[in-house]
């Protein structure tokens, strides 16, 4: 069945967090952040969440969209539905004893040649003050689903220069990152993110995968810790935005490499690429 423009607007269940030390910490650790500035709870100015684990807060929500397209669409379309992009803008770090709420809309949909491209805006707020603290848009594919009606759009996100989305060129920096067997076990449990495709071989062999592959967001803080570490001097708070676009899947057991470079704008360009040199992400940028 056709994804129904109709559903423009239509608002995601709310999810609310505490944060806690243990959850920076998992999460810190899930992705092989070991510096004291990510792990230390007892440093001086107290400990701060990495930015990139506000996909832990947003995962609740995203799972209520197919509470929202369930009437519409068969579990087989809904399951053809891929995370493209993730494009996050951090507007305070969170810490330990922070109560946020993350809440959702979809906001934009339009046919493309692939399949309808749907775009959710994520936002998480302090919960006493209403403050935002990160404002997340997500987009995602349904192959080979229709769209009824026309494309339909309420927000998008401020577009990055063009020439900030360029590949980084070839005296771009590149670092190294191999990826365990282990990892997207680890960082299931540690992000509180779990589909079974990214642990379960026979339910990924049985989705048409080739293996159980890491979560893209997963890929995406590997990308986004490099250039924290490159850039930032391991604070998480100097990271403003990063956005990035899926361009395909990393499996377990290989190393990908992370080529990055300062953009004449001030922003850094950055890819990621799996061993084959395939696109893991492509038109990557940061801010900080």
């Amino acid at each position: 069945m056709p994804f129904p423009t109709e559903r423009i607007g239509f608002h995601l269940n709310p999810a609310a967090r505490d944060i806690t030390p243990r959850s920076i910490l998992a999460y810190a650790a899930g992705i092989g952040a070991d510096e004291p500035a990510y792990l230390n709870d007892a440093q001086p100015g107290g400990l701060r969440a990495l930015p990139f684990q506000c996909v832990s807060l947003e995962w609740p929500v995203l799972l209520s969209l197919r509470e929202a397209v369930k009437e519409v669409l068969s579990p087989q379309e809904a399951m053809r539905g891929v995370h493209a992009i993730q494009d996050s803008t951090f507007h305070r770090p969170m810490r330990p004893g922070d109560q946020l709420i993350t809440e959702g809309q979809l906001v934009q949909a339009k046919a493309i040649r692939s399949g309808a491209l749907v775009v959710l805006r994520l936002i998480t707020r302090d919960r006493a003050s209403g403050e935002p603290v990160t404002t997340t848009w997500t987009t995602s594919i349904y192959r080979d689903v229709a769209l009824t009606g026309e494309a339909a759009s309420l927000a998008e996100p401020d577009a990055p220069d063009a020439d900030d989305l360029a590949a980084p060129g070839p005296d771009a920096e590149t670092v190294a990152i191999p990826i365990s067997r282990s990892a997207p076990h680890v960082y299931s449990e540690c992000a509180d993110i779990w589909n079974p495709i990214h642990t379960e071989r026979a339910v990924a062999l049985a989705a048409g995968l080739p293996d159980i592959i890491l979560h893209g967001t997963a890929t995406w803080a590997l990308a986004g810790l490099t250039l924290l570490r490159r850039y930032g001097g391991n604070d998480v708070g100097a990271l403003k935005r990063i956005t990035g676009r899926f361009s395909g899947m990393v499996a377990p057991g290989e190393t990908i490499t992370v080529r990055h470079e300062r953009a004449p704008s001030g922003a850094i360009r950055f890819e990621v690429r799996t061993e084959s040199g395939a696109p893991a992400i492509s038109q990557g940028c940061a801010w900080l």
